[in-house]
């Protein structure tokens, strides 16, 4: 049975964590993710949810909590946010590292200074390669279908990785949209309960995180990698099963394409933007330009392969970002993007812009000037300026 309710993006994470059935939250309040937390306590209070609530000192503290919880057997989630992730820092590596399927839900927003507590996506590109699966989401209906999805993913014994889950602060976090709400007897058809093969217990000991030497550390970080290969395949897996079965799926689940068949130019994007990004390439195509449109859902493991394919035909990629990557020239997705098509002899012109910093409004209109100068490229059939700011005050 489903429900079509009006839901903030936070209430829609806090949903479908409830229908998870978790054992365990760890909560350290910081915005914009606060809500998602709140909602918790009051579901634990209210009885909704036969959980364990911690409230901790500081996101340290909540990722470690988790990764005591996970290490135990239980089933276990949290949400952070900018300094809050940052903080986590030394946390994450363990928690991937030691292979503890945990879930959180990351509001993205600036990082500081200056301080600044709107959206970018500065802080989960920051830990791209601290270990974890990442999957960044358009609206507020794939952020309750993306945080059910990350615990089965997460959870998988091809896989045992923990899982960011990234909505856009305040534009998903606090924006209110329709969302359609699964029954929990459905939701539990679809994931079943966690049973994790090795745990600690005191009467069957083990370690967990133990110190390696030079002799053994690169093995782990080889199984590490090849989990993250696993992944890929699973994340296809569960996007096309939760699609057969509740009648949504999102691309091939690794990426998701808009007009790119016969596309000259493509567009591509993460998160919300994208959603203004498909207004524009429809109105660019009622003018006559062949313009496409990728979105990236999953930034790790990196869909290398997956947008080599759908993008076989540009002749000019546009890559649109929401962060920059001081001194790289550009933003993480572009490196990413230009990485996948080195080896590649025919490759088509791949530039990028940095957009929408701090919580700056991402227009229509910035995507037709984006277009119109990837169209320049493909005039000339060379690139001039490989990395520019788009949405700049005159200063």
């Amino acid at each position: 049975m489903k429900k079509r309710l009006s839901l903030e993006g936070s209430e829609a994470v806090a949903m479908a964590v409830k229908l998870a059935d978790v054992d365990l939250i760890a909560a350290y309040p910081i915005t914009p993710q606060t809500h998602i937390v709140e909602i918790l306590s009051k579901y634990v209070a209210d009885g909704n949810i036969n959980s364990e609530y911690m409230n901790v000192e500081s996101e340290h503290s909540a990722l470690s909590a988790c990764i005591g919880g996970a290490a135990v057997g239980s089933r276990v989630f949290t949400a952070t946010s900018s300094q809050g992730l940052a903080l986590m820092h030394e946390m994450l590596y363990i928690a991937s590292g030691c292979r503890l399927p945990i879930v959180m839900a990351v509001a993205n927003r600036a990082l500081s200074a200056p301080l600044n507590i709107w959206c970018d996506h500065s802080d989960s590109m920051t830990e791209r390669d601290s270990g974890w699966i990442q999957i960044y989401v358009e609206d507020c209906q794939e952020a309750f279908d993306s945080t059910l999805q990350a615990f089965k993913i997460a959870e998988d014994e091809r896989v045992l990785l923990p899982v960011m889950i990234c909505l856009d602060g305040f534009i998903l976090s606090h924006v209110i949209e329709a969302v359609e709400v699964l029954d929990k007897s459905d939701v539990a058809k679809f994931l079943s309960p966690w049973k994790p093969k090795y745990t600690l217990d005191p009467g069957h000991p083990l370690t967990m995180g133990a110190w390696a030497s030079p002799r053994y550390y690169m093995e782990f970080k080889r199984q590490q990698e090849e989990a993250m290969k696993e992944a890929k395949a699973l994340m296809k897996e569960v996007n096309k099963q939760y699609g057969k079965m509740f009648g949504r799926k999102y691309g091939d689940g690794l990426i998701e394409t808009f007009k790119v068949e016969d596309a000259d130019i493509v567009l591509v994007t993460l998160g919300s933007m994208t959603g203004v990004a498909r207004v524009a390439v429809e109105k660019l195509r009622e003018e006559g330009k062949a313009v496409g449109l990728l979105r990236i859902r999953c930034f790790r493991p990196f869909p290398s392969e997956e947008i080599r394919g759908a993008l076989k035909h540009a002749k000019v990629v546009a890559v649109v970002s929401r962060d920059i990557s001081l001194g790289a020239s550009g933003g993480a997705a572009l490196s990413e993007v230009r990485s996948a098509f080195y080896e590649l002899k025919r490759k088509p012109h791949i530039i990028g812009f940095v957009i929408g910093l701090g919580g700056r409004d991402i227009r229509v209109e910035d995507f037709v000037t984006i277009t119109e100068k990837a169209s320049g490229v493909l005039e000339k059939d060379s690139v001039e300026k490989d990395f520019e700011f788009i949405g700049l005050e005159e200063c």
